[in-house]
């Protein structure tokens, strides 16, 4: 008791004590030093250098106009001002306000006043500086930051940025322009959508076509000559850069009037549909009206295309031709028809073949060549139960999956979304240089068989390693997402299949079931905490199998059992298929299945005689010109 009240004392003093202070002292007694007054914007007559920002949002001849009045109301503004100095005018022309992206001559402005040249900016209005909030906000603020620092002033709103009440206004009035321009860019996409469902496409100069009076394209029969030179040179093998060589040398003109050719024109003449007869619009689109990044439409967009619209410089089956050439150069596929090829019968009937280096096959062409071979769906072998009198009877024993035991010794696999790595074990088993990869889609089953360099779809999967022979990493961009999509598999993990051989006489198999996968999971993805990135992801008790980068995962409908049962195990369908010896035709190099009709591809003869003709035709104009010049 007697502690609280010698507590509640000392409080009660030291209250006391501040609030005695608090009463401050006589203000007689104190030399006020006052202020330099802040001049009103409007009556500061101090030298100031004083620099103008325009800006017009289109290159539009009419723009000129407003950008001149902008320009001499400036100057007239400037000169009329005492104590302002005009420095320079800083004009973008043809330049949107929502990003700084192309607007050179706003940076210089900020260069300059970081360089100390410029004491104020004047501009038209908030929307003219930046459509964009941040933009605005942050280079007011930098801008004042500065020693000495820089106002800005908005002549329509009447905000100088150097008063202390500016940022509200101009933060609400800047939102104001930048929802301005939002609105703007959807009315904008809403037009060009409506547009292009009525078949109103946007056409612009193409090489090869010239714009009637409609502006409906019309073939330059001069200019198609390059065009049709240009596709007819890729078909029989030159290169971009040596088609780009042979049209500067012959001095062919581009549409902008070059006579320097380059690959990447080359390219964009190649890929460009217009060319065959079609549109196909809205092939990029710009996801934000902030920075006007265009990005490649891979169906975040609705597209249009319209064969026959115009007449074509080039046959439909040419063009689709040169874009299976470009699509698989990179994967070293030269060929312009590869094929599927499907084993029609015996033990490997619906296996479909797997070209390691076309990109052009989906997952739905696998699918449809395997079903091609049988005369109906494809029924899977069923699995029913025999036990005979004296036998043990095993019902409700497990085979323990091999999966569950060390795979380092084992034929395994291991498929991720760019590359195959194969287990040592499988290039021993499997003695050979080459080998060729079979997918039967429906039974979800894998078969790897031995194969020579020389056939279509080899690929090399061993090398060798101070005396070693070593697994090769095969890379399987081409092929490999159709994998993923056949079987459902997720491209951000691996799948570890483990196989089995088979030996028919001389002849060796290996065969994987691609149902029965382990999953490495990248420990990141499970990562859930991303305020703590380094906390443990499961219990203390729970251990995962795996490494630090990835968790080894199985199948949910191996959480209550060991294995498959025992006589489902020994009469699983691969292995009842493998027991029939009849008609194996393990060599079969297949049956070729074609997903669409054959393209009428120009025969190499013809359009060798087509490229002869047509430089020919190139030359002797060159010569005609010259010689006109020498008269």
């Amino acid at each position: 008791m007697k502690e609280n009240e010698e507590r509640a004392g000392t409080t009660a003093s030291q209250k006391e004590r501040i609030r005695e202070r608090y009463k401050g002292i006589d203000t007689d007694a104190l030399d006020v030093i006052p202020a330099i007054p802040q001049e009103n914007f409007y009556e500061d007559t101090r030298e100031k250098r004083v620099a103008v920002y325009a800006r017009v949002s289109t290159d539009d001849p009419r723009q000129t106009s407003s950008y001149e009045l902008q320009k001499n109301h400036y100057q007239d503004v400037v000169s009329h001002h005492p104590g302002w100095k005009l420095i320079e005018i800083y004009a973008d022309e043809g330049i949107s306000g929502t990003s700084l992206q192309h607007r050179d001559s706003f940076l210089r402005m900020i260069e300059d006043c970081h360089a100390g040249k410029i004491d104020l900016i004047v501009t038209k209005s908030v929307s003219r500086f930046a459509r964009n909030v941040l933009d605005c906000i942050g280079y007011v603020r930098k801008l004042a930051a500065l020693n000495p620092p820089i106002g800005v002033f908005f002549e329509t709103e009447n905000i100088y940025t150097l008063n202390a009440n500016s940022e509200m206004s101009l933060s609400f009035i800047s939102t104001l322009a930048q929802e301005e321009s939002h609105n703007k860019s959807e009315i904008m996409n809403a037009s060009i959508e409506m547009r292009f469902r009525r078949g109103i496409f946007l056409t612009p100069t193409l090489l090869g076509y010239d714009h009637d009076e409609d502006g409906n394209l019309v073939i330059n029969e001069e200019e198609a000559k390059t065009v049709r030179l240009i596709f007819f040179m890729y078909l029989y093998g030159y290169t971009c850069q040596e088609i780009a060589d042979t049209l500067t040398s012959l001095g062919r003109r581009t549409k902008k009037d070059n006579t320097i050719w380059s690959p990447g024109s080359i390219m964009q003449i190649l890929q460009n549909e217009r060319h065959c007869g079609d549109v196909l619009a809205r092939k990029t689109f710009t996801p934000s009206y902030l920075d006007h990044k265009s990005k490649k439409n891979k169906q975040d967009r609705n597209q249009y295309r319209q064969k026959n619209h115009h007449d074509a410089i080039i046959s439909r089956d040419d063009f689709i031709a040169v874009q299976r050439l470009i699509s698989n150069a990179k994967y070293g596929n030269k060929g312009i028809l590869p094929e599927l090829k499907v084993i029609p019968d015996g033990l490997l009937k619906g296996f479909v073949s797997i070209n390691p280096r076309w990109a052009g096959f989906k997952a739905t062409d696998y699918r449809l060549a395997s079903e091609s071979v049988y005369d109906q769906a494809i029924d899977l072998p069923g699995q029913s139960l025999t036990v005979n009198r004296g036998d043990f009877d095993l019902r409700g024993y497990e085979i323990a999956r091999a999966q569950f035991f060390d795979t380092g010794n084992k034929v395994c696999i291991t498929f991720s979304s760019s590359s195959i790595n194969f287990s040592s074990e499988c290039v021993k088993k499997l003695d050979t240089e080459y080998i060729e990869l079979f997918v039967h889609p429906a039974n979800h089953q894998l078969i790897v068989r031995p194969a020579i360099k020389q056939d279509h779809n080899a690929i090399q999967w061993r090398r060798q390693t101070d005396g070693k022979t070593l697994a090769k990493v095969i890379s399987g961009a081409a092929f490999l997402p159709n994998l993923y999509e056949l079987f459902n598999w997720n491209t951000e993990r691996k799948y570890r299949i483990i196989g089995i051989k088979r030996q028919f006489g001389e002849d060796s198999l290996l065969f994987f079931n691609l149902e029965d996968t382990e999953v490495l999971i990248p420990a990141k993805l499970l990562q859930t905490d991303e305020a703590n990135p380094d906390a443990p992801i499961f219990e203390e008790d729970i251990k995962p199998l795996g490494t630090q980068k990835n968790i080894l995962a199985y199948p949910v409908s191996w959480t209550h059992t060991f294995g498959n049962n025992y006589y489902s195990q020994a009469q699983a369908s691969e292995l009842a298929t493998l027991a029939d010896k009849q008609n194996l035709n393990i060599r079969s190099a297949g049956t070729t299945y074609h997903p669409e009709p054959p393209l009428q591809v120009t025969s190499k003869a013809e359009i060798k005689q087509n490229i002869d003709s047509i430089i020919y035709d190139m030359k002797q104009e060159v010569r005609n010109e010259q010689s006109d010049d020498i008269k």
